[in-house]
């Protein structure tokens, strides 16, 4: 995708370069539009890595909160457990 859009600028330059018979000022445009589209391209590509990285992060989040929730749970259980245990020998005296 890069080369191609590279190449796309760098021809768009020549041809108006050629329009204008202003190769050196057009061979600049060509390169000054290069060196934006990679630019462009490496931030894009530092914006998806920053969105892959909240999204892992997120992902770990939500595993430790659902963790947390089902250790809540089956203490809770445990504890209910008990109760009803300690409830039945009390009435069995």
């Amino acid at each position: 995708m890069k080369k191609i859009a590279l190449s796309l600028v760098a021809v768009a330059a020549l041809g108006l370069a050629a329009c204008h018979n202003n190769a050196d000022s057009a061979a600049q445009n060509a390169a000054d539009a290069a060196n934006q589209a990679s630019a462009d391209i490496q931030n894009a590509a530092n914006s998806a890595m920053e969105a892959s990285q909240n999204a892992m992060d997120a992902t770990t989040a939500a595993a430790a909160n659902m963790t947390n929730t089902a250790a809540a749970a089956t203490a809770n259980v445990t504890d209910a457990a008990a109760a009803g245990t300690n409830a039945a020998a009390d009435a069995n005296k």
